[in-house]
């Protein structure tokens, strides 16, 4: 304790001294002699506060010195940990916003891949769709073609049966010499000539 402190006991010994004095005035004239025995009890207490104070100020003040420093250092660890906490916090809210930027990029990039990979799709099913349009269309024209030439071959071979049973029944025996005797007649010049 400072001599301050020291000083403030001393001080409060005497007034309850003297408070103590005046109680013992008052009932000495009640009683007669106790007064002096209430004397020695505030002589003894005072005497006890000065010894407490003269032998226990250092420990005391080492005491509240120690308790003091402690405080103070729970103090200094509490604002560093505050400081870290705050730190921390800062950074995990900083980390929040770049996870949610980065939530909304992925997102929307999802989105964009999801129409893209629509659009192709769609893309190469039309492809697919006008391909199949095309040999579809190809086919039929193949075959429409096939079919002309089986008509044709058909009309053909119908044409010359029927124009060979017309000629069996037109032409006579007559009609069929005089047609070889022109043929030949034909030929043969062609032929003197080549020869």
């Amino acid at each position: 304790m400072t001599k301050r402190a020291l000083g403030s006991a001393c001080i409060l010994a005497l007034v309850s001294l003297a408070a103590l004095q005046g109680s013992a005035l008052a009932s000495d004239d009640a009683q007669g002699g106790g007064s002096r025995e209430l004397l020695y009890i505030a002589i003894n207490l005072v005497i006890l506060l000065v010894v407490l104070v003269y032998f226990a100020r250092k420990p005391i003040q080492e005491f509240f010195a120690g308790r003091r420093e402690q405080i103070q250092g729970d103090l200094d660890s509490a604002a560093e940990l505050l400081s870290q906490a705050e730190q921390r916090n800062s950074e995990i809210q900083r980390r929040l916003i770049d996870l949610q930027s980065q939530i909304e990029e992925i997102h929307e990039t999802t989105l964009r891949r999801a129409e893209e990979e629509s659009e192709r799709i769609l893309a190469e099913a039309g492809k697919t769709a006008e391909r199949i349009q095309a040999d579809a269309a190809s086919a039929v024209d193949q075959e429409l073609l096939r079919a002309q030439r089986e008509l044709r071959a058909e009309a053909a071979d119908l044409a010359l049966k029927m124009a060979s049973e017309i000629l069996r029944e037109q032409v006579t025996d007559g009609d069929r010499e005089r047609l070889l005797d022109e043929f030949i007649t034909r030929v043969e010049p062609g032929s003197e000539a080549s020869r």
